[in-house]
C-alpha cells in the first residue's frame, strides 16, 4: 500500500460540494502563486447556498502551452476531479512549470450538478451533450424517442413501470445491446426531462467556460491540453483515457503521443464511450483545432446496468415528484446518485490519485514536447 497516496486521499477528497469548494479555495491561498477567479452562479444549492465555478491560474499569463484540468462537467463526477486538482496542488505542481507554460485549474464546472449530486446542470441537461452548434438542424435520436417514456417512466412500480421495462427488453432484442446504447447516451434533444439531454441552447455552465476561456484568452495559445475528470464506465477504479470523435483520429493521435497506447477512441471501438453528440471536445475542436489535446480521464465505477435505475429515479424525481426533492425520497435518490459516481473506499480513491498524478506527469511533459 502507498501510505502517501492513501494520506493523501484522505485529505483531498470530499463529502460534499461546499467542502471541495473550500479546500480548492484554500490550496489556492496557501500556494500563494495562482491568480484566482470565482465565476458565480445564478443556480443555489440544496439549502439555499450561493453555488460557483472557481478557478486558478499558475505560470505565466502569456504562456504559448497552456494545461487546463476541469471537474465537475457532470456534477456528481466532481468528486473525483476535484482531489484530484487539489491533489495537484499539494504536490506544488506549478513548480515545475517552464516559463512559457501555464496551468489553468476549473473546478466545479457544473456546480449545480456537483451541490445537488446530479449529473446535469441546472437546466436538465447534460453538460458534455450541450456544446452543438445550436443555429442548425439539432441532432436525431430516434431510438431514445421511442424509448422516452420507458427511459423515464411516470412511476417506478407497478404495472406503468412493468410495461417500461418490457418496452425497453423488446427494443433490445429487436435491435441489439449496442443500439440501445446508442439509443439512451449518445444524446437528444427533445426530451427536456429525460436522460442525457443535450439542450435547446447553451446551459449556463455551458456559457461559463467560454467566458474562463475568452477570460483566460486561450484560443490563440499554441497548445492547449485539457484534462476532463468524470466517473461511472469501465472497469472500477480504472482511469481510461477518452479521446472525443470532435477530434477524429488525428486527436487521437496527439494524445497518444503524449499519453501512451492506452489511450482509447471512440472511432476505432477501443473506449468504453460510443460517439457522442456535443461533447466539451467539439468545443475545444472549434476554437483551437489541431492545436489542442483533449482527453476524458474516466475512472470506472459500477456497471451501467446499475446506473440505469439510479438515473432513472433521478429524473423521474424531478419530472413526477418535484414537491419531494427536499423530502427523504428525494435525499435517499441524491445519496444513491452520489453512491454510483463516488465510490467512497479507500481503494478506489487510492486508485484515482495514483493514476490522476500519472496523467498530470504525463500532461506536463507533454507541454515540454
Amino acid at each position: 500500500m502507498n501510505h502517501a497516496i492513501v494520506q493523501a486521499a484522505n485529505k483531498h477528497f470530499s463529502s460534499n460540494y461546499f467542502e471541495a469548494r473550500q479546500k480548492f479555495r484554500d490550496y489556492v491561498r496557501d500556494a500563494v502563486v495562482g491568480e484566482a477567479a470565482v465565476y458565480p452562479s445564478p443556480a443555489r444549492g440544496p439549502g439555499g447556498e450561493e453555488l460557483s465555478t472557481d478557478v486558478v491560474w499558475f505560470g505565466n499569463r502569456g504562456a504559448s502551452k497552456v494545461g487546463i484540468l476541469i471537474s465537475a462537467t457532470h456534477g456528481a463526477e466532481g468528486y473525483c476531479g476535484s482531489a484530484a486538482q487539489l491533489d495537484w496542488m499539494a504536490e506544488r505542481g506549478h513548480e515545475n512549470l517552464k516559463s512559457d507554460e501555464a496551468m489553468l485549474l476549473i473546478h466545479a464546472m457544473n456546480p449545480y450538478g456537483f451541490a445537488w449530486d446530479r449529473r446535469v446542470t441546472q437546466e436538465g441537461c447534460d453538460l458534455n451533450r450541450n456544446f452543438i452548434d445550436f443555429t442548425v438542424t439539432l441532432p436525431r435520436n430516434d431510438g431514445y424517442d421511442a424509448l422516452a417514456d420507458s427511459l423515464v417512466p411516470s412511476a417506478l412500480e407497478g404495472p406503468v413501470f412493468a410495461h417500461a421495462e418490457a418496452t425497453i427488453e423488446k427494443y433490445r432484442s429487436t435491435y441489439g445491446e449496442l443500439a440501445y446504447r446508442k439509443a439512451r447516451t449518445t444524446g437528444q434533444y427533445r426530451h427536456p426531462t429525460g436522460m442525457f439531454f443535450g439542450g435547446f441552447g447553451p446551459t449556463v455552465a455551458r456559457e461559463t467556460l467560454e467566458r474562463i476561456v475568452s477570460d483566460y484568452n486561450i484560443a490563440p495559445r499554441r497548445l492547449v491540453m485539457i484534462v476532463d475528470y468524470h466517473t461511472g464506465l469501465g472497469p472500477y477504479g480504472y482511469g481510461e483515457l477518452q479521446c472525443e470523435q470532435a477530434s477524429g483520429m488525428s486527436g487521437y493521435q496527439r494524445a497518444r503521443d503524449i499519453f501512451g497506447h492506452s489511450v482509447t477512441s471512440p472511432d476505432l471501438g477501443t473506449s468504453s464511450a460510443l460517439v457522442l453528440n456535443g461533447t466539451q471536445d467539439d468545443y475545444w475542436q472549434r476554437i483551437l483545432g489541431d492545436r489542442h489535446v483533449y482527453v476524458c480521464l474516466e475512472f470506472g465505477t459500477y456497471p451501467p446496468e446499475v446506473a440505469r435505475p439510479v438515473l432513472r429515479a433521478d429524473h423521474w424525481l424531478r419530472t413526477y415528484r418535484p414537491n419531494e426533492i427536499d423530502g427523504e425520497l428525494g435525499r435517499d435518490i441524491r445519496r444513491r446518485v452520489k453512491q454510483h459516481y463516488y465510490p467512497d473506499s479507500a481503494d478506489w480513491k487510492e486508485m484515482v490519485l495514483y493514476r490522476s498524478r500519472q496523467v498530470h506527469r504525463q500532461l506536463m511533459v507533454g507541454l515540454r514536447g
